[in-house]
C-alpha cells in the first residue's frame, strides 16, 4: 500500500489526530487509512487538543517498561503526558505487552527507539540492558503484573525488562494492574511488602471495575495523570510543589436530603470533577480537606476526606475545617429539603392523592464561606447552569463573594448525555477580570489546569 504523508494540517488538528491514533493503538498514518477507508461504523470525533502544561519534567530521562495486560493501552496516554511536560521517554516492551499495543505506536509517541529483546544484535553490542539501567533518572513499570513483581522479588533476569530491573542503581516506580483476586493473593501481598522494603515506589492500584465482566475491586492501574504526579513527586525538588503548606477545602458530589428512610432529593452529580480537583491540588503539594457527599467513586489519594450526606452536614464540615488558604466549592448541593422528613416510609394508598411536601431552603455553603469571618484568602465556586451561563455566573460571583466562578452548561445533549456523571467538561472561569473560556476537556485535564491556576493565584 502506498505511504501517506501528513502535512498542511493545523497543529490542533494534527495533535487531535495523533491522540486519536494513540487511543486506538495505531500510527497516525494507520489512523488516516482507517478514516479514509470508511471501516469505522460512524464518524469518530477527534479528541480535543491538549492544554499547554508547564515543562515540569524538562530534561528528565525516564525508562518506561511496559508490561503485558489490558491496562497497557493507558501507557500511550502516559507517554504523551510525560512528553508534553518535557520528559525524554525511552520505552521497553515485554513480549506480552506487544500483544496489547504495538511498538510502532509506542515509538511514534515516545519519538525514540523501542527496546524489546534482551538478545538483540544491535541493542546489545554495548551490553544495552546495563546501559538502559544507568542512563536515566527513573524507571517506571506500567502496567506491573503480579508475575513481574514476583520476578523482581526473586531477582530473576530472564528477559530484557527483568535484566534492566536487576541491574538498576536508580529509583523505580511501579504501577500494578491485575485482577483483584490476584492483587489480594497472599503471595502477591508478600511480594508487595518485600518490594516496599527494597525501596521500590508504588502508585496504585485503584479500586473500580475490571476488564472482566462482573469483576470489581482493587486492581485497576492508576490513571496517567496520577502516575505523572507521582513521577513529579519523586524527581522534582520541593519548589515544584507550589501549594506546599497551603490548606485547601473542597466540596464534591451531591447532597441527599431525606424525604423518608427510602427516598431523598438530590442532584445528578457524580463527584468526578470535584474529586479530580482535590487530587490535582494534592499533587501540587496542598493539604487538601475534601468534604464529599454520597458518591460511588473512591477517595482521592493523598487527600483527607470527610464524608457527609446532607447540605447542613456539608456546611458544618466545611466550617469545621476553617481557617484555610482557599476553598473550592464544587459540590452540587440540593437547594431545598423537606421541612419534616418522615421517620417511616411514606406508603402509597390506593385512591389517595400523592402526599405534598413542604420545602425549606438549604444553607448556601458558598455564600456562607464567602462572607465568613474566617473567609479563606481565595474562594472558588461552581455554577451548573442550563441557560444564561455567563450572566448567572457573574451574579453568583458578587452575591456569594467569590473570587472565581467556574461555570458550565449542564443541559442534556441530543443523545441524552450530560456533563453530570460524564467524563468530560467544558467550563468558563468567570472573575472580575473577565471570562476565560476553556475547550471541552477530560475532567482530569480541567482539574489539573484549574489547580495550576489556583496555585498561581495563591503565589
Amino acid at each position: 500500500m502506498a505511504s501517506i504523508t501528513i502535512r498542511n494540517l493545523d497543529e490542533d488538528v494534527k495533535e487531535a489526530l495523533r491522540r486519536q491514533a494513540a487511543a486506538n493503538g495505531r500510527s497516525m498514518e494507520e489512523e488516516v487509512r482507517v478514516l479514509l477507508s470508511g471501516e469505522t461504523q460512524a464518524p469518530v470525533p477527534l479528541p480535543p487538543a491538549s492544554v499547554p502544561v508547564a515543562q515540569s519534567l524538562k530534561g528528565k530521562r525516564i525508562l518506561l517498561i511496559i508490561g503485558g495486560g489490558i491496562a497497557a493501552y493507558k501507557v500511550l496516554d502516559l507517554i504523551r503526558r510525560l512528553k508534553e511536560r518535557g520528559a525524554q521517554v525511552r520505552p521497553v516492551m515485554t513480549e506480552a505487552a506487544q500483544a496489547f499495543i504495538t511498538p510502532l505506536s509506542v515509538g511514534a509517541l515516545a519519538a525514540d527507539h523501542v527496546y524489546t529483546d534482551l538478545f538483540s544484535r544491535e541493542d546489545e553490542q554495548d551490553v544495552g540492558h546495563i546501559r538502559l539501567a544507568r542512563d536515566v533518572d527513573l524507571i517506571v513499570v506500567a502496567p506491573a503484573t503480579a508475575d513481574r513483581m514476583a520476578q523482581m522479588v526473586a531477582g530473576l533476569g530472564g528477559d530484557l525488562a527483568a535484566a534492566i530491573l536487576l541491574a538498576r542503581k536508580i529509583p523505580v516506580l511501579i504501577a500494578p494492574a491485575m485482577n483483584p483476586a490476584m492483587w489480594n493473593n497472599p503471595a502477591t501481598q508478600r511480594n508487595v511488602k518485600l518490594l516496599h522494603q527494597d525501596g521500590v515506589h508504588f502508585i496504585g492500584p485503584e479500586r473500580g471495575e475490571m476488564a472482566e465482566k462482573g469483576e470489581a475491586g482493587t486492581g485497576r492501574m492508576s490513571e496517567p495523570l496520577q502516575i505523572v504526579a507521582k513521577i513529579e513527586q519523586l524527581l522534582l525538588p520541593l519548589q515544584y510543589l507550589p501549594l506546599a503548606g497551603k490548606k485547601i477545602i473542597i466540596t464534591s458530589g451531591p447532597t441527599h436530603e431525606p424525604i423518608d428512610p427510602v427516598r431523598y432529593i438530590a442532584n445528578r452529580s457524580s463527584g468526578k470533577q470535584g474529586h479530580a480537583i482535590a487530587a490535582a491540588l494534592a499533587r501540587l503539594g496542598a493539604d487538601v480537606r475534601l468534604v464529599a457527599g454520597p458518591v460511588t467513586i473512591p477517595d482521592p489519594q493523598g487527600v483527607t476526606t470527610i464524608h457527609v450526606e446532607t447540605a447542613r452536614q456539608m456546611r458544618d464540615a466545611v466550617e469545621a475545617q476553617l481557617p484555610a488558604d482557599a476553598a473550592v466549592m464544587v459540590a452540587a448541593v440540593a437547594d431545598w429539603r423537606t421541612a419534616n422528613a418522615a421517620d417511616q416510609k411514606i406508603k402509597k394508598q390506593a385512591g389517595e392523592a400523592a402526599p405534598s411536601l413542604q420545602m425549606v431552603e438549604n444553607p448556601d455553603i458558598l455564600a456562607t464561606i464567602g462572607h465568613h469571618a474566617q473567609r479563606p484568602h481565595f474562594v472558588v465556586g461552581f455554577a451548573a447552569e442550563t441557560q444564561n451561563v455567563v450572566d448567572n455566573a457573574r451574579k453568583k460571583l458578587d452575591k456569594k463573594a467569590a473570587d472565581w466562578i467556574v461555570a458550565n452548561n449542564v443541559s442534556f445533549a441530543e443523545d441524552g448525555s450530560s456533563v453530570m456523571g460524564g467524563d468530560h467538561n467544558q467550563v468558563l472561569v468567570v472573575s472580575r477580570d473577565g471570562v476565560d473560556e476553556w475547550p471541552l476537556l477530560n475532567k482530569d485535564e480541567v482539574a489539573q489546569r484549574l489547580a495550576e491556576k489556583i496555585a498561581d493565584a495563591l503565589s
